[in-house]
């Protein structure tokens, strides 16, 4: 008998949509012949007007900088051609420690690898220059936990889409009562260390230049 894996979308808007997809999960893993092998965390991108999201399929708790992930960012980079690639700084931050998940510093190494030089080199991942992924150089990098800033960008507009997209992340929103104060706390301090008016809300990143 011949085995065929397939990725599945799912999604749901009526109703608890958690359980509703914990209920399809569990009807394809009762099909016969079928095998659930592995479920992705619920995301919801509506709060912050999200329309196209790319997931590479890496699973959660096992992330390293590999080859294959500097392959596969270097892909969408190609694909989308952007003027500036916002990520993670893959330095370990010891002051905070919170800020240094692995997967956080592995997904950071990996995209900074193929700014560059992956995405820009015809001679890096041949296989996408076989997909017609000409190479593309990303001009600027965002870090953000880079432990220094030198860009300060006003968030006070659009703090409450923040919120409402960290409420979504809910299996990592533990204390959604406190979240306000403690995300509002941070950006008043961000703005502080900007020079930026009192009562503006701020995001703190480095910039490297990577042209």
């Amino acid at each position: 008998m011949r085995r065929v894996r397939a990725y599945i979308g799912l999604g749901a808007n009526v109703g608890d949509a958690r359980r509703t997809l914990a209920e399809a999960v569990a009807a394809l893993s009762a099909l016969p012949r079928a095998r659930v092998r592995g479920v992705s965390r619920l995301y919801r991108t509506k709060p912050v007007g999200v329309t196209d999201v790319t997931f590479l399929g890496y699973p959660d708790g096992r992330l390293v900088p590999s080859i294959e992930l500097r392959r596969d960012i270097s892909r969408v980079i190609r694909r989308v051609r952007p003027q500036r690639v916002v990520g993670q700084s893959p330095a370990r931050n010891f002051e905070r420690m919170y800020a240094s998940h692995p997967d956080h510093l592995a997904a950071g190494e990996a995209t900074m690898d193929a700014v560059y030089p992956d995405a820009r080199n015809e001679f890096a991942h041949p296989e996408l220059m076989g997909e017609g992924l000409a190479p593309w150089t990303v001009p600027e990098m965002y870090l953000a936990t880079a432990g220094t800033a030198d860009v300060f960008v006003d968030i006070t507009e659009t703090f409450d889409r923040k919120l409402d997209a960290l409420r979504c992340h809910v299996t990592q929103m533990t204390d959604v009562e406190g979240l306000d104060a403690r995300i509002r706390g941070w950006n008043v301090a961000n703005a502080q260390l900007g020079g930026l008016p009192e009562g503006t809300l701020a995001e703190t990143y480095l910039r490297v230049d990577t042209e």
